[in-house]
């Protein structure tokens, strides 16, 4: 009868032992995991999708950002280490999908979210409301002396002028030498590659003479800098885009609408504020995000 007694409650010790284990397993898949690449837009953005996801669904959002540049970060979507991430439509088409821009900004955004679905069971959701281009930026007192505006105004002073790059955008393909072939630029030596933190002091203090940048970057602003317009439309659409595996929006469905919800929301201006808070007023991302969504109501 003892050796009943303890064979019955090795038994329930084990079946504990498995509902233990079990309900670990559906506990960590209660959560989805975000990413972002190493910049701090998307720092930004991977905050504000968590924060939004965590107020109206509930569930528990893991931050990993800063991860490293767009194929890194693609592809730890792919592998699942990733449940989410903001990406830009035309670093998509040609990036990853390896494609020639061509079109609209919806033409490409369908082109996408058709090919993402396809090849890689990913659904690219509705655009955020801004678009992020690349932007070669001089500053502000050589603009204003040269009478510099454009790219095609670049070419004249770019054979004395030194340029910096960060390290994605000197090869991805709608980068530095497909730029330098449409507009024929030639710089005084080969183009420094830098971390993208370090691309505006590097300006400001003129270890460089032009730099590649975002549009959105709130420096630009902060340091008196310009943007010069890419006139001929080198530069594909950038729209931000949150894209998801398709996997995670069929285990949360309440996700989908917490997402929409989202869909034009931000104005480049207001990312741009956002950037500048961060980087030049040194203010914590995840606060800066608190309160643009206590101020909007989200």
């Amino acid at each position: 009868m003892r050796r009943l007694a303890l064979l019955t409650l090795s038994i329930v010790c084990l079946a504990g032992a498995c509902c233990f284990v079990s309900g670990c397993k559906k506990a960590g898949q209660s959560k989805i995991t975000i990413g972002s690449k190493f910049f701090t837009e998307q720092v930004v953005l991977a905050e504000l999708l968590a924060q939004h996801i965590e107020a109206k669904t509930g569930i528990p959002v893991i931050r990993k950002t800063n991860l490293g540049g767009t194929l890194l970060v693609h592809k730890a979507l792919l592998s699942g280490d990733l449940n989410l991430y903001v990406e830009y439509t035309g670093t998509a088409l040609t990036t990853v999908l390896n494609e020639k821009p061509q079109g609209t900004a919806a033409d490409v955004f369908n082109r996408v979210k058709k090919l993402y679905a396809e090849k890689f069971h990913l659904e690219v959701m509705e655009p955020l409301g801004f678009e992020n281009t690349f932007a070669m930026v001089i500053r502000g007192e050589d603009a204003k002396k040269l009478h510099l505006g454009t790219l095609s105004d670049l070419a004249a002073v770019a054979p004395k002028w030194r340029v910096g790059v960060g390290y994605e955008f000197l090869e991805r393909p709608d980068g530095f030498s497909g730029l330098c072939a449409r507009y024929h630029l030639k710089f005084a030596e080969s183009p420094k590659v830098m971390d993208l933190g370090l691309i505006y002091r590097a300006l400001v203090d003129h270890q460089v003479d032009v730099v590649a940048g975002n549009s959105t970057d709130g420096l630009i602003d902060a340091l008196g800098l310009v943007a010069l317009e890419d006139n001929l439309h080198y530069f594909p659409p950038y729209d931000a885009v949150p894209i998801v595996r398709e996997s995670t929006l069929e285990r949360f469905p309440q996700l989908r609408a917490a997402l929409d919800d989202l869909a034009g929301k931000l104005s480049a201006s207001d990312i741009r504020k956002l950037n500048y808070a961060v980087d030049a007023q040194h203010q914590d991302a995840a606060a800066v995000v608190r309160a643009f969504r206590a101020e909007r109501g989200l």
